[in-house]
């Protein structure tokens, strides 16, 4: 394989893999590092959504929290830090409820889905915050309005969609 292009969040491989009946056979494979996806519950049951602008699609997506491991972090980790930076809340318990590849015809991401609760407000001096590039609003929600945003096709987020229905 070869690497065609690297960027910031993924890379792209192109050349010949061997499936296992033996032939081989060109393939375009995304390279992409396993993220967590947050289902943040509240005290009262309500769901925390995010709002942020998502340029591939030229719009601004209302979705479950969630984002990229780094290198080296464990998934529990991710999801705490994760959560904090995206809502501005600190899960004191976390469930890791599911694994799944969204895409794996092309792209070896790994989405890890957790539910979060018991949310509390950080430390002064805690060091995660939203990332530069993010210009995200926080929603609480009940569940029963967030089934309905995708059933109104405010939420088009297929990440959220389904997390939606661990809940």
């Amino acid at each position: 394989m070869n690497t065609v292009f690297t960027g910031k969040k993924f890379s792209v491989e192109v050349g010949p893999v061997r499936f296992p009946d033996g032939q081989a056979h060109v393939q375009e494979i995304v390279r992409h590092p396993a993220c967590v996806v947050l289902i943040p519950i509240a005290s009262d049951g309500r769901v925390v959504l995010v709002s942020q602008y998502r340029s591939p699609i030229a719009r601004t997506t209302w979705e479950l929290p969630a984002g990229t491991l780094n290198a080296g972090e464990p998934a529990d980790s991710a999801a705490r830090r994760e959560c904090e930076e995206e809502t501005g809340l600190v899960p004191h318990r976390i469930e890791r409820l599911a694994a799944l590849f969204p895409s794996p015809g092309f792209c070896d991401e790994e989405m890890i889905f957790y539910r979060a609760t018991d949310l509390r407000t950080p430390p002064p001096d805690s060091p995660h915050h939203a990332d530069e590039d993010e210009d995200i609003q926080v929603r609480t929600v009940s569940v029963d309005e967030a089934k309905r945003m995708v059933e109104d096709g405010e939420i088009v987020d297929l990440k959220t969609a389904y997390g939606l229905t661990l809940i």
